[in-house]
């Protein structure tokens, strides 16, 4: 890790611009895994021939988004949030506030934004992930960065030995169950994980009758997703999720979101970028030679969950911290950064947005396009978000749900427009 000094970009907890532009980048970003959740049954997502087609163009778009969008984009704004955590407890001090009262109003405020996105919106929502991860990690609040980083690795580290031993458990017992004569508790292990892992085909056409019909047939579908997402995939998720929103803020206190790195400290990093990618061609390979067998997803996602993603986000990250610095196209950077500011209602937005585009009480596109064409509706929604986040903030002090979940957590209305927000000042 490039250690520059501790002092550099984690003295002012003021808005920063690369902050929010790497942010913006990353909610954009997120949406390329999203959209096929949004637009076909849930577990076509990580296995192309589930649903959506796997062939041709197909495959080139699972295997694309499988190497640069998968948990990458997650995993920036994970390390965002962990950051937003410091910059908003420092100010709360500044300010003269108790920072851990106003950390936790906020977690609070969101997971009941979380339970109304999973239950009435989109069941894939992290926002109840992210409010209970939030409230363990702001312990880290006043740890050293070093600590916060060996913390972090320790706990990707623990993820990458677990699917790694449970891998090669299952395969032991895979094998056991061929055998003429196999041992009992292996080929026990082995029934239990097929009955546990293996994809629900049958549950496809559950899925496509209620979320092309009605609101209500919709609510029946998502319900049990919800469900299953928060007692589940949120215990699986925890500690990865802890682990980098530790890092983002040990980043944030270094000054790496900042900007206040050298620009061959940040090169050094986007340098991660070809590495991590080429370091996906073996598990692209083993993933199709196995027809995405649920057992080599285990050991995949153990690889590229604590050896790949973290470097493919902070690439990302460094890599957007050198374009905003550039100077070029100021006019991007400025609706990136935009776009961060408003990543709360880009968020849940795309979330109306794309629910309303495929599911039955809108459009209805719910299972009929293909897996590379949800690729148009991405370009679509990523051009809506660079268009509305900057002309909305010219007029507002914050985009509609952070104003919202703001006023929330602080118990009280807080202006919203921005010429009040500027005459109250003058006054």
């Amino acid at each position: 890790m490039i250690d520059p000094p501790a002092s550099e970009g984690a003295a002012a907890p003021q808005r920063l611009r690369t902050l929010d532009a790497v942010r913006g980048v990353a909610v954009m970003g997120i949406l390329l895994l999203n959209i096929i959740d949004f637009a076909m049954p849930g577990y076509a997502e990580i296995d192309p021939t589930f649903y959506g087609g796997s062939t041709g163009a197909n495959w080139w778009e699972w295997a694309i988004a499988y190497a640069i969008g998968d948990g990458k984009f997650r995993g920036l704004f994970t390390m965002m949030f962990g950051a937003s955590t410091l910059l908003i407890a420092d100010r709360a001090l500044l300010s003269g506030q108790q920072p851990a009262k106003v950390h936790y109003a906020r977690m609070a405020t969101l997971l009941v934004f979380g339970m109304v996105h999973a239950y009435l919106i989109w069941a894939g929502d992290i926002l109840v992930l992210y409010a209970l991860t939030g409230m363990i990690a702001f312990i880290g609040w006043r740890v050293r960065p070093r600590m916060l980083v060996t913390i972090g690795m320790l706990l990707l580290a623990f993820k990458l030995t677990d699917g790694l031993v449970a891998y090669q458990h299952l395969e032991r017992a895979r094998v056991a169950s061929i055998q003429p004569n196999p041992e009992p508790n292996l080929a026990a292990d082995w029934r239990a994980f097929r009955q546990q892992s293996d994809p629900q085909r049958d549950g496809i056409a559950r899925e496509l009758a209620g979320y092309r019909g009605s609101y209500g047939d919709a609510l029946k579908v998502r319900v049990p997703t919800a469900i299953f997402f928060q007692t589940i995939i949120n215990r699986i998720a925890f500690i990865d999720t802890l682990a980098l929103m530790l890092i983002g803020m040990a980043l944030f206190r270094w000054g790496f979101f900042s900007g206040a790195w050298s620009r061959r400290a940040y090169w050094l990093i986007a340098a991660a970028v070809p590495v991590a990618w080429a370091g996906y061609i073996p598990l692209v390979s083993w993933l199709d030679a196995t027809h995405w067998a649920p057992l080599t997803m285990i050991a995949t996602e153990a690889i590229q969950l604590s050896l790949l993603r973290p470097w493919l986000s902070l690439g990302y990250a460094a890599l957007v911290i050198l374009f905003v610095q550039s100077g070029r196209l100021p006019w991007l950077a400025d609706r990136f950064a935009a776009t961060g500011r408003t990543a709360f209602s880009n968020y849940l937005g795309t979330s109306i947005v794309c629910t309303l585009i495929f599911n039955g009480y809108g459009l209805g596109w719910y299972g009929y396009l293909q897996r590379w064409q949800c690729l148009i509706v991405v370009a679509g929604m990523w051009l809506l978000m660079l268009a509305w986040s900057k002309p909305w903030l010219d007029r507002f002090a914050y985009g509609p749900f952070e104003w919202l979940w703001r006023s929330a957590a602080r118990g009280h209305w807080q202006e919203f427009r921005r010429m009040r927000q500027v005459a109250n000042v003058s006054q």
